[in-house]
């Protein structure tokens, strides 16, 4: 066969280009309007900038007097104090005197990630018990909850000072997408009314209509307003219309979810393909995680691999990869890629283990094992029905989990990143 047949036409590119710079293409127009709402996208990158230095998210905290503020002084405290637990100390810990003598390459280092940490308080609990056995805290966390609740309880600003105090990243889930309303009110999927219409996830979560545009506005009020640069993506409208804010200069971040479905090489390749024509100059892409389906294996992660390293983003985009999953709801159990993820970690660059659920044999003989439809829940539902310190739990056991693979690529002499600005090499 005649590889030189798939070659793409430069008219072929020319007539893509034509078509996004037409004056009069509606879809474009609408993103465009978008932006010049929220100023423009000078104005929109200095809001976020500003928004997210932590001194501003603390005064935010001050003015409205909020008792999570005592919590996240005490977690500066015990950071410039190094109450942390040292990367050395903890390899020392899991290997003895070897550790002394391993040459750890820090190249292929696996990226600790937790989901989801719905609740800042459930941070704080993680870090005292981080603390007190000598625990490794995750570089990156991942969100699920409401974004108009966590407004309310000021948990988002909370969450943000503490990302920055840890030096770690976390994606936010907007409330704009086809399982419920948008916060606008907007109609929701008429396919999916929960667990009773799953069939209507046949077709993909779904962002029916103008929801993508919808997304959009939410992100630039969250973005300007908090500084909350990442976002879950989970429809390949919003992916896509994200590749172009980002292309237009905004400094939006995304993550692909799960539910997306991205489960063989060539679904990866059709994403990194959009995400490498619509890059910057520079060579980035707002696609900064991409969390490929549950059901890929290893073979397939490599195969993701290699096309992300042919459009040179080994260094930007990274593979997120499940380790555990909740008990219920989501995938069949026992559920555990563990062996799997060792297997990579020596030659795969820029990958992290996601954590959410515990151990299978620990998750199962809790009185509520993790379950994905927790996350959809209202807060006010759980602490009425007493669930709260039973969600606690399982959050914990995703951390105990976490704490376990990063021991578990320590015995093979293999690297991972921990929460940076707690954990000093």
């Amino acid at each position: 066969m005649d590889r030189e047949k798939l070659r793409i036409d430069a008219k072929q590119l020319e007539a893509i280009n034509d078509f996004l710079l037409n004056e009069d293409n509606p879809l474009i127009t609408d993103l465009l309007e978008v932006i010049e709402k929220y100023g423009g996208v000078d104005e929109i990158n200095g809001k976020a900038e500003k928004a997210r230095k932590l001194e501003n998210l603390l005064a935010m905290l001050e003015e409205k007097d909020s008792p999570y503020l005592e919590d996240l002084r005490w977690l500066q405290e015990q950071r410039d104090n190094g109450a942390f637990i040292s990367i050395s100390d903890y390899r020392r810990n899991v290997l003895g005197d070897k550790a002394d003598s391993v040459e750890f390459d820090e190249s292929f280092a696996v990226t600790l990630e937790i989901s989801a940490c719905q609740y800042f308080p459930w941070l704080i609990e993680q870090a005292k018990q981080a603390i007190e056995n000598q625990e490794l805290m995750p570089a990156r966390f991942i969100r699920v909850r409401k974004m108009k609740e966590q407004t309310e309880d000021d948990d988002i600003i909370a969450f943000a000072a503490a990302m920055q105090i840890l030096g770690a990243s976390y994606v936010e889930t907007l409330d704009t997408k086809g399982t419920a309303p948008g916060p606008d009110g907007a109609p929701v999927n008429i396919h999916l009314g929960g667990p009773e219409t799953i069939t209507g996830y046949f077709g993909g979560v779904g962002m029916p209509n103008d929801f993508v545009i919808r997304w959009a506005d939410e992100f630039l009020h969250y973005y300007t307003t908090y500084g909350v640069k990442q976002v879950l993506n989970i429809n390949p409208g919003s992916v896509l219309i994200g590749y172009m804010m980002h292309k237009m200069g905004i400094d939006i971040e995304f993550k692909i979810s799960v539910y997306m479905g991205n489960d063989n090489p060539y679904a990866c390749l059709w994403t990194l393909l959009t995400a490498k024509l619509f890059s910057r100059p520079d060579g980035t892409t707002s696609l900064i995680g991409f969390n490929l389906s549950n059901s890929v294996d290893n073979t397939t992660i490599e195969l993701a691999s290699f096309i992300r390293g042919e459009f040179g983003f080994e260094d930007v985009v990274r593979l997120e990869h499940h380790i555990t999953e909740t008990y219920k709801s989501i995938v069949r159990q026992p559920y555990d890629r563990t062996e799997e993820l060792v297997e990579l970690a020596d030659h795969v660059k820029n990958i992290s283990a996601k954590h959410e659920g515990g151990i299978p044999e620990i998750d199962v003989t809790r009185e509520h094992p993790s379950d994905i439809l927790d996350y959809f829940r209202d807060k006010s539902e759980i602490v009425e029905s007493g669930d709260m310190p039973k969600m606690l739990r399982n959050y914990l056991d995703k951390h105990h989990a976490l704490n376990r693979t990063a021991e578990e690529l320590t015995k093979k002499g293999l690297t991972f990143i921990a929460a940076p600005k707690l954990h000093k090499k």
